[in-house]
C-alpha cells in the first residue's frame, strides 16, 4: 500500500473517493468516480457523477473468490445499453481504486477483476464483479481424448492463420432473421471450410464482436455462414467480417487440411471403451455383443 496514502487514511481527516476503471472487449478503457469532480491518473479520466457505484466488497484470505456488485445507469454518453446488449462488457477487466481526490498519487488499488452477469431494469443495470481467483475455478490438466485439445493457432497448436486461404475478408450482403450471415459466393475456399471456425465483425455498429462458426454452406449462388450463436448488435449491408477457416480436432483434419500432424494435441489411436471394458479370452467374439 501507498505509505503515502496510508498515512493520509491514518490522519483522520481524509479526502476519499472510489474510482473504476473498465477495460472493454474492444480495447477502450472507461473511467468512473464517485467524487463530485473528474480525476486524471495512469492515463485514464475518471468521470465524475457518471452513475457508477458499488456495493461492499467481500475479500478473504484463502482461495475463495473475492465477489461485489456494481451499480449503475444507463447513459449515450457513457454506458449504452446497446454496449451491454452486445456483449461489450461480459468479461470486461476492472480495477477499482480508494484515491485520495485532492492528490491522486494517494491510491490503493483494492479490487481487480471482470464483470461477470449484467443484469438490467428500470433504465439501470447491476454487474457482478469477480475477483482473479474465479480463474482457479476453471479445471486445468492434459486431458487424454482423440479430439485435439488445442485451438487452432494457439501456442500448443502452433499453426499460423496468417497463411493464405485460411482466413478472409469480406463484404456482408445481408443478414436472415435468426442471425445467419449473407455473402457472396466464395472462390477458392469449399463449402464446410469455415465451419467450427471464428467470423469477426471489422467495423460498422458490430465492429470487434466476434463469433464461433456453426454452419458454412452455398445456397443458390450465396455463401451462407451461420453462427452458434446470434451477433447481439445490428449488422448492415457492406460490413466487413473476417472469417478464418475452421478445424474439427480430428487428425485426419490436422494432416490433409493444415499440414499440422505434429502439433496434434489429441490421442487418435486411443483405444474405444468397448475395448477397455473387454473381458480376456483365448477366443470368441470380444466385440462386445451377446455371448450367445
Amino acid at each position: 500500500m501507498n505509505a503515502e496514502f496510508l498515512e493520509h487514511v491514518r490522519s483522520g481527516l481524509t479526502t476519499l473517493a472510489s474510482a473504476w476503471a473498465i477495460t472493454l472487449t474492444d480495447g477502450r478503457v472507461l473511467g468512473f468516480t464517485d467524487h463530485d469532480c473528474p480525476m486524471e491518473f495512469d492515463g485514464i479520466v475518471f468521470a465524475a457523477d457518471s452513475g457508477l457505484s458499488a456495493t461492499a466488497l467481500q475479500q478473504t484470505t484463502g482461495l475463495a473468490v473475492d465477489n461485489a456488485e456494481a451499480l449503475g445507469a444507463l447513459s449515450d454518453a457513457r454506458i449504452r445499453e446497446a454496449d451491454i446488449e452486445a456483449g461489450r462488457y461480459d468479461g470486461a477487466d476492472l480495477r477499482a481504486w480508494i484515491v485520495n481526490w485532492a492528490d491522486p498519487a494517494q491510491r490503493h488499488l483494492r479490487f481487480r477483476g471482470s464483470i461477470g452477469e449484467i443484469r438490467r431494469a428500470g433504465g439501470a443495470f447491476r454487474a457482478e464483479l469477480r475477483g482473479l481467483t474465479e480463474a482457479l475455478n476453471r479445471p486445468i490438466g492434459r486431458v487424454f481424448q482423440k479430439p485435439c485439445t488445442a485451438v487452432l493457432g494457439d501456442r500448443a497448436c502452433g499453426f499460423d492463420l496468417a497463411r493464405p486461404g485460411f482466413a478472409v475478408e469480406v463484404a456482408l450482403r445481408g443478414v436472415d432473421d435468426d442471425g445467419t450471415l449473407l455473402f457472396d459466393s466464395m472462390a477458392g475456399y469449399a463449402p464446410g471450410w469455415f465451419r467450427r471456425g471464428a467470423l469477426e465483425i471489422l467495423d460498422g455498429a458490430a465492429a470487434g464482436l466476434k463469433a464461433q462458426i456453426k454452419r458454412d454452406e452455398t445456397v443458390n449462388d450465396r455463401r451462407v455462414i451461420a453462427p452458434w450463436v446470434a451477433l447481439r448488435a445490428p449488422l448492415a449491408e457492406g460490413d466487413v467480417v473476417r472469417l478464418t477457416a475452421g478445424c474439427d480436432k480430428r487428425f485426419e483434419t490436422c494432416r490433409f487440411k493444415f499440414d499440422n500432424a505434429l502439433n496434434f494435441q489429441g490421442f487418435p489411436d486411443l483405444p474405444a471403451e468397448d475395448w477397455l471394458m473387454a473381458v480376456p479370452a483365448r477366443s470368441g467374439d470380444l466385440g462386445g455383443g451377446s455371448r450367445r
